[in-house]
């Protein structure tokens, strides 16, 4: 399959209707799941309200560290195997997992003023997540510097993969470092101490962030491509 969307043509046809269809699940997901989480599903015992929060901070933690996984492994192939589109999909991807990760921190402090006390705390997990959002900018920045584009993506995905160290540190940093942030409460051993009430919205937002995130990077995709493609005929015009 990966070989077959080496193909730009290929991938083009397929994209044209997948990024659509990743468009609307995301909106019945995000319209199932936004109301649910945040009007319908019960308040926590400690937290209270708050806790609602968690419906749109949660998916959007997860899914900042799976699309910058995502952009390891492009990056990867990218170097490796010379993929054809596997640096510009690191590259579609690098801005929406920046938004996610920015949504992740915002979120996190309005929902810690109330729960911790304060807005911000330089514990492993905040400080981790905040790393993870610079390295999104770097990588971005990094693109729009170089204007030899074969270049700036080997340089990259070089960056892409040595930030790539800092993944099991957001994971593992309740685990290893006393923490204000709570422990892992959907994917830990012994298995969900999160309440069937509340873990119906919660997945429904994750699935509607991945989806949401499908959408726009294969939009990315195509946006870029289109754009390479322009280039080359005016190069060959000018020729």
């Amino acid at each position: 399959m990966i070989s077959y969307l080496a193909n730009p043509a290929r991938f083009m046809a397929l994209s044209a209707w997948a990024a659509p269809l990743c468009a609307v699940i995301a909106a019945i997901l995000f319209a199932a799941g936004a109301p649910w989480g945040l009007f319908y599903s019960p308040a926590e015992q400690f937290q209270g309200e708050t806790v609602r929060i968690m419906y749109v901070h949660v998916p959007a933690a997860w899914w900042s560290l799976g699309i910058y996984a995502f952009m390891g492994g492009a990056s990867l192939v990218s170097l490796v195997w010379r993929h054809a589109l596997a640096d510009i999909a690191a590259r579609a991807a690098a801005p929406i997992g920046a938004v996610f990760a920015g949504v992740c921190l915002v979120t996190g402090s309005i929902w810690g003023a109330p729960t911790w006390g304060t807005w911000w705390e330089w514990d492993g997990r905040l400080t981790s997540m905040l790393v993870l959002f610079v390295i999104y900018l770097g990588y971005i920045a990094l693109w729009a510097a170089i204007e030899d584009e074969e270049r700036a993506g080997k340089l990259a995905a070089i960056l892409c993969l040595a930030g790539l160290i800092n993944l099991p540190i957001i994971k593992f940093s309740v685990d290893w470092w006393s923490t204000l942030h709570q422990p892992a409460s959907v994917f830990r051993a012994g298995g969900s101490s999160i309440a069937p009430a509340m873990m119906g919205p919660l997945l429904t937002m994750a699935g509607a962030y991945l989806f949401l995130f499908g959408a726009l990077a294969l939009s990315n995709m195509r946006a870029s491509i289109q754009r390479r493609r322009v280039e080359r005929s005016r190069m060959e015009g000018g020729a």
